[in-house]
Parts: structure tokens; C-alpha cells; sequence
């Protein structure tokens, strides 16, 4: 028996209306946290209330992709208990309509929220972090270095109270501890934007409190003629781990622009395995969102009328725990290289996906 149009708009719309309920009410309580723990970070700065708040909603739409899975799982659960409920579904199965033909639609919205979620919401949610962690940056941690990635090399700025330097490099090598910078150009400005003096060196390596360069050419803004030395040394408070920190996190890259940092990221000589582990991550919501519809279904779909709730609740619980706990091995595995990012990233959505078809088959025709 082939669904009617009527009946799986209906169906859609009610999974639609309790994931919207669920993931609002998910924003509220991840909204308030994150306030009270900015409150308590906050506590011994001069920092407003206004900031406070500012900065819990600029942080809220990446907490919110993460509560994504767990709003389909529970809007699901949600909309599949109270279709049982009103005896809907008995209905529907008694007319002939599978498991399978009543889910159909819903697995359709879910897809479709994933694919919202990787278009729209991911490059809006980035672009928010983004400013959340530039002012936390200035307000809680008060560090002054920033670095970025372009096709035509490395960009780092470090400052201090008398001169900011703005350093670039043809390529960076890391070995071990140990960061060397080829082709480098420094241009030294007095305050803000008075230049002072610009240094070209063949290779510069980060030391204990310094920048040691080798094969200089000193050009200052008063002297005609360049100075030519072997070796130079510029004061610096810049260690291997700021630099590594510096880098902007992969959750604050549009999905559009990954792949093309990703590129200029691994040309620059630097890894990019956190990049491309949260790309592939990206790619895999429609499917991991539609394994959230499955495992909802395995919950709600041979409750009667009359059972009790208290099941579906910790079973979806037991169910998001588990997710989280896989999700969170896999992604270790992967970052230690121990397995392919690839497979790290999309394990969690498969696995899930594959027990969700093999509980709904048990249930339908076991």
C-alpha cells in the first residue's frame, strides 16, 4: 500500500513541530549555563552584564549544532509517543501502512534539517564564535598575538607596549618543539601604524623568548643604505603553543570555506587534521540525524497507549550517552591518526545508522 501525500505531510509536520519544541527548550538551558559560567569566569573582571549576555548568544548557535542530533532523538521520541498515543499510528498500521511508509517522511525532514544544518547554520554559527572568541580573547585571556593561513604564506602579528611586528613566511616547518619560518619578512611599526623598520632574513627560529634570524637584511626608516648581517635576534613572547592555539578552531571556519584553509593550512606546513575531522563531521549530519529518527522509532513505534513513558525517556538518555561517548573515542582515535579521519568522522553516523535499520527491521518484520 503506497502512503498518501495527505498522511505523510501530517506525519512530517508533527516530527517538524516537536523537534522545533525540544530544540527550543534545549537553547534555553544551554543559553542559561553558558551565562552563569561566563558569571563566574567574570567574576573577578570588570566586565558588564551587557558583555555577559552578548556573548552567551554569540556562543549559543555552536552549542546549538551540537544539541542538533540529540533534538531529533528527542523530537522524534516526542512526536512517534504521541501519534501512539492518540492511537494514530494503530490506525495507520491497520490500514496497511508499515513502519517503514509512516517513516519515510520523517527521515525526509531530518535529512533536509541536516543538510540546513551544514548550509546555513554551520556558516552562521561560525561567524558568531568567531566575534565570541575574539572577545573572549580580549577579555578573559588579554593575548595580543594573532596568526592566520593565506595562500601566500604565513601572517603572524605579535605586540608589545613600545612596537607591533607583523612577521611573514614563505613556509613553516615543525619539528618536535622546534618551529622554523623560511623566506621571513618583518615589518616593525612604532605604536599602531609607524613604520619603523622592515627585516628580511632566509630563516628565522622561534627560541626560548626570541626570534633568531639568519641571512638579514636590516633596512630602517632613517638610513638609506640596508644593513647586512648574519644573524639578528628580536625579543618575542611567542612560544610554539601560542602559535598552534592561534590558529582559528575548525568550528570557527564556515563549511564553505574549510576546504580552501584546509589547502593553504597543509601548504604552510602545518597539519590540518582537526580541519578536515570536523569537514567530514559536517558532511555526515543528514545521515547521522536521520539515524536519530531510527533509534527514536525503536523506542515509541510498540508502545501502547497506555505505556509507561518512563522507558522512552531512558532509553533515549542511555542512547545519546552512548552516541556521545563513541563519538568522542572515534574522534581520539582519529586525531592520534590511529585510524583514517575519514573513517573517525563518519564511524558514529554509520554505526548509528546501521543500528537504527537493524532495530526497525526487528521490530517490523522480526
Amino acid at each position: 500500500m503506497r502512503v498518501s501525500g495527505i498522511l505523510s505531510i501530517y506525519i512530517g509536520r508533527s516530527f517538524l513541530l516537536s523537534f522545533g519544541v525540544v530544540f527550543v527548550v534545549f537553547l534555553g538551558i544551554i543559553y542559561m549555563l553558558d551565562t552563569i559560567e561566563l558569571l563566574r569566569r567574570a567574576a573577578n573582571d570588570a566586565i558588564g552584564m551587557g558583555l555577559i549576555l552578548q556573548m552567551g548568544l554569540l556562543k549559543l548557535p555552536h552549542m546549538a549544532q551540537q544539541a542538533f542530533p540529540f533534538a531529533v532523538l528527542f523530537g522524534g521520541m516526542s512526536a512517534f509517543w504521541r501519534l501512539t498515543r492518540s492511537s494514530e499510528l494503530v490506525v495507520a498500521r491497520a490500514a496497511g501502512v508499515s513502519a517503514w511508509q509512516f517513516l519515510f517522511p520523517v527521515l525526509v525532514v531530518a535529512f533536509a534539517l541536516g543538510i540546513v544544518k551544514i548550509a546555513a547554520f554551520s556558516p552562521l554559527s561560525s561567524a558568531l564564535l568567531g566575534r565570541f572568541d575574539r572577545m573572549e580573547t580580549q577579555y578573559f585571556k588579554g593575548q595580543s598575538s594573532l596568526l592566520s593561513v593565506s595562500p601566500t604564506g604565513l601572517w603572524l602579528r605579535q605586540a608589545s607596549d613600545a612596537d607591533q611586528s607583523v612577521i611573514h613566511s614563505q613556509r613553516v616547518s615543525i619539528d618536535g618543539t622546534n618551529i622554523r619560518l623560511d623566506q621571513v619578512t618583518i615589518f616593525i611599526n612604532e605604536g599602531a601604524d609607524k613604520f619603523y623598520q622592515r627585516i628580511d632574513a632566509k630563516r628565522a627560529d622561534l627560541e626560548d623568548g626570541f626570534w633568531h634570524l639568519e641571512g638579514v637584511t636590516l633596512t630602517e626608516r632613517d638610513k638609506e643604505a640596508p644593513l647586512i648581517l648574519p644573524e639578528h635576534w628580536i625579543a618575542t613572547d611567542i612560544t610554539l603553543n601560542n602559535i598552534n592555539e592561534s590558529f582559528a578552531p575548525p568550528e570557527t571556519m564556515s563549511f564553505w570555506d574549510l576546504p580552501a584553509f584546509i589547502a593553504n593550512l597543509e601548504r604552510a606546513g602545518f597539519s590540518a587534521l582537526r580541519h578536515r575531522m570536523y569537514f567530514h563531521s559536517l558532511l555526515a549530519a543528514p545521515l547521522l540525524l536521520c539515524a536519530m529518527v531510527l533509534i527514536a522509532a525503536t523506542f515509541t513505534l510498540k508502545q501502547s497507549r497506555r505505556g509507561n513513558p518512563t522507558y522512552v525517556v531512558v532509553g533515549g538518555i542511555l542512547t545519546g550517552f552512548v552516541l556521545f561517548f563513541l563519538s568522542d573515542v572515534v574522534a581520539a582515535l582519529g586525531m592520534r591518526e590511529s585510524i583514517p579521519v575519514v573513517m573517525a568522522a563518519w564511524t558514529p553516523s554509520g554505526v548509528s545508522t546501521l543500528l537504527g535499520l537493524a532495530l526497525v527491521f526487528h521490530l517490523e518484520d522480526g
